[in-house]
């Protein structure tokens, strides 16, 4: 009997070849297009993609992949879980409700955002207040349809299950969560059926919460909601999990769905064990995630296409699906402009449009045993091989100085009490020191002049004297603010990772490799192909040309070496940790540079740190031991007078605390505006001993807000940070922020600052 197969993508990428989804939106919010025309702009997108798909060869295409801003939000939106505070604007229900949720407007925050598992991508956590929830408009079965108006291949709708939406949702208590899943779930079934009966052939639900830990408790709970949704609609059901392998095998596998898409990459091992010894069911569909979702590289297709046949053991008769291992979303669109990359690296890429030939061609071997195109697979090998081979992954140097460290290397020789002491002396700072996390503002001036540059028309020196100029007007502005520490302001990196991988060996960098990290923000993350090596100086110019505008202290800034690891792409042939310390110890150089130089304070940056962590606790303490060490492999090479600070972004740390402890940064600034009163509950329990600032306000809205409200904030936070430890800061870097806001929120925020000295009758 002939097996079916098929080829599918979990999601693909929606921001389009030239990030024209983030032009549109951007263009909605400065009020350039209608709401309407924003529809009609997204629409051409949408059927722009399923044509690109189709050709590439996918048997299947899926609907639902895109987004208005988030797919969190975009449910939550649906499913009228809209907050009392937003319920009071103009046109409720429509975009505009929508954009104040995910960015907030004058008056109104937005909503709390974190990273999405353990990737690059922040969602918009939805907000459940015991609110009754109802059906808004189906823009799904809208999506579908308008697909199907362009394609006749079969159409696959998609949607974030029930259980990871809710798991999720913050706002409810266990008490709530009854009433919550009372209300959800039917408007799940409705939504899954309308989708059915407008032709969608099956319907897959995203439920990667669905590899964490799960109790006794939340199994039976998962178990009611399959079990309500397979008597509620006539769809068929492709449960889909990624990121990891499906936890509770053996009771989750029985419920009632037509198939089950599972991640042969990142939950390899766990997903293969299972079906060895549980078997799988031979009724269902399995679709296979077999081509990395998350990496940029090729796939070696011989040795995949033989797993698939080593799986297909198991299920001699059961349909297969052959697709990413999770949604493209998280690679970029194409390697086609890409034309300035090494030859031997550029060969050796496979982005989404590369990808899904890959996905074609192991699904036709699969089922008809003839590769379609053998010269393609053989040159997949050879330039898999030949990167492999290649001088760049083979620096003597490095090996050396990483075989030469000794424990000393990764710890500062006094304790913390007896450092903080000595660097207040030092230091002279005022209780409550004021400071940024590190960038300003760049204006489209500062991004001319950086063009300008990098196109060859404007010299080195012409390019440096104008950075020089806004520098120097931003070190004055500070002054005036009243800030205690402050920075040099960033004006000429782009991006945090792309500035350091630029000067460091082994780093490549792509014309248009766009993912999104939130909302519009789109990163274009390095690719690390080669052993990483310090040449030169990286900061220390900037820094020192700071430093000599002011008295006061001008921190050195930095990325650290987890972050620059998790937001590469990252070479695929030797591990992380190895390639985390190549990094920390290229960052120990800088960081000797800038000691040397006069820098006494010291920003190594890990906002990434936590999200390369195991998707489960089990396998935390692997990871955190390597990363931990990377940090500090960067770091306990400075004079205890030497102050070194880290920077945190949105993330979950109430069960984080003991980690970024053991980093034994002096101090540590939090982003945690949209979830203040979460940490200070978490800070009750389990004390940050070092230096702390929790951000007082949200960057990423244009909202300046009150002093009282900032206030506010410092007072709460008193409860849990000692004064001595208290730092005052934003939340997060101010990049790309309006200079007039900024200015007005950080005047704010000095001042809130000197209400809390004042409080406490201290000098300012």
């Amino acid at each position: 009997m002939k097996v079916s197969v098929k080829a599918a993508v979990v999601g693909y990428p929606y921001i389009g070849e030239n990030r024209e989804w983030k032009k549109i939106v951007e263009r909605f919010w400065k009020q350039e297009l209608s709401e309407r025309e924003l529809q009609l702009e997204f629409a051409n997108l949408r059927k722009a993609s399923i044509k690109k798909q189709e050709a590439l060869g996918l048997t299947q295409i899926t609907v639902g992949d895109f987004t208005y801003y988030d797919r969190m939000l975009d449910l939550a939106f649906l499913f009228n879980m809209i907050p009392e505070r937003y319920q009071h604007i103009e046109g409720a229900k429509t975009l505009t409700t929508y954009y104040a949720m995910a960015r907030g407007n004058d008056d109104t925050v937005a909503s709390e955002m974190t990273k999405w598992f353990n990737t690059n991508y922040h969602y918009i956590v939805p907000e459940y207040n015991d609110a009754k929830l109802q059906l808004n408009h189906n823009i799904y079965v809208d999506w579908l349809n308008e697909a199907k108006e362009v394609t006749g291949i079969e159409l696959k709708a998609t949607l974030i299950g029930p259980y990871t939406f809710a798991k999720l949702t913050k706002g409810y208590d266990e008490k709530q969560l009854a009433s919550f899943m009372i209300q959800l779930v039917p408007l799940y079934s409705t939504l899954i059926q309308q989708l059915a009966e407008a032709g969608a052939s099956s319907v897959q639900i995203e439920e990667p919460a669905l590899t964490l830990e799960l109790t006794e408790e939340d199994i039976r709970l998962v178990e009611e909601i399959y079990k309500q949704l397979d008597e509620a609609t006539t769809a068929n059901i492709i449960l889909t999990t990624y990121f990891e392998a499906l936890s509770n095998y053996e009771r989750l596998i029985k419920l009632p769905v037509a198939g089950f898409g599972l991640d042969f990459v990142h939950g390899k091992k766990g997903n293969i064990q299972a079906i060895r010894h549980y078997g799988f069911p031979q009724d269902k569909v399995l679709a296979i995630g077999l081509i990395n979702g998350r990496d940029i590289w090729r796939t070696n297709l011989m040795e995949q296409a033989q797993f698939v046949q080593a799986i297909q053991y198991y299920i001699p008769n059961n349909e297969i699906w052959i697709q990413s291992s999770c949604s493209l979303q998280h690679c970029p669109v194409t390697t086609k402009v890409e034309v300035t990359l090494q030859p031997v690296l550029k060969n050796a890429l496979a982005f989404s449009d590369e990808k899904i030939p890959e996905i074609v061609q192991i699904t036709e071997y699969i089922e008809t045993g003839v590769w379609p195109n053998p010269s393609a697979v053989s040159a997949s090998m050879k330039a898999i091989e030949a990167l492999q081979t290649d001088v760049s992954r083979n620096n003597a140097k490095v090996a050396n100085e990483l075989k030469q460290l000794t424990n000393q290397d990764f710890h500062r020789p006094l304790a913390f009490e007896e450092r903080l002491a000595l660097q207040q002396r030092a230091l002279n700072l005022p209780l409550f020191p004021t400071t940024t996390i590190g960038s300003f503002p760049q204006s489209r001036e500062v991004k001319a002049w950086r063009a300008a540059w990098r196109k060859g028309n404007l010299s080195d020196e012409a390019y440096e004297e104008k950075l020089n100029e806004e520098t120097t007007r931003w070190i004055h502005i500070q002054e005036q603010l009243g800030l205690d520490v402050l920075v040099h302001g960033e004006f000429e990196r782009t991006d945090m990772v792309e500035y350091f991988g630029e000067k460091l060996e082994g780093f490549a960098f792509t014309k248009n490799a766009w993912v999104v990290s939130y909302g519009s923000r789109c990163v274009k993350p390095p690719i690390i192909f080669g052993d990483v090596d310090w040449t030169a100086p990286m900061t220390v110019k900037e820094a020192v040309f700071a430093q000599s505008k002011t008295s006061k202290y001008v921190k050195g800034m930095l990325t650290g070496p987890v972050t620059i690891l998790n937001w590469s792409f990252v070479r695929d042939d030797i591990s992380r940790a190895d390639v985390a310390n190549q990094i920390a110890l290229a960052l120990r150089k800088e960081v000797a540079a800038l000691e040397d130089a006069g820098i006494r304070i010291i920003q190594v940056d890990e906002p990434a740190l936590r999200e390369g962590l195991p998707l489960r606790k089990e396998n935390w303490a692997d990871y955190l031991q390597w990363a931990v060490k990377a940090f500090k492999l960067s770091t306990s090479n400075v004079d205890n007078e030497t102050q070194i600070h880290t920077h945190m972004c949105y993330c979950e740390f109430n069960d984080f605390i003991e980690p970024i402890t053991a980093l034994n940064a002096d101090v540590i600034s939090l982003e945690t505006s949209r979830s203040h009163g979460e940490l200070i509950h978490s800070l009750q329990d389990d004390s940050y001993p070092y230096g702390v600032g929790l951000g007082v306000y949200d960057i990423h809205s244009p909202r300046v807000p009150e002093i009282v409200e900032m206030t506010d904030i410092l007072n709460d936070s008193l409860a849990v940070i000692p004064a001595p430890l208290f730092w005052v800061n934003p939340d997060c870097g101010l990049k790309t922020r309006q200079e007039p806001e900024t200015i007005a929120a950080l005047k704010n925020m000095v001042a809130a600052a000197k209400v809390l000295r004042e409080k406490l009758d201290v000098k300012q």
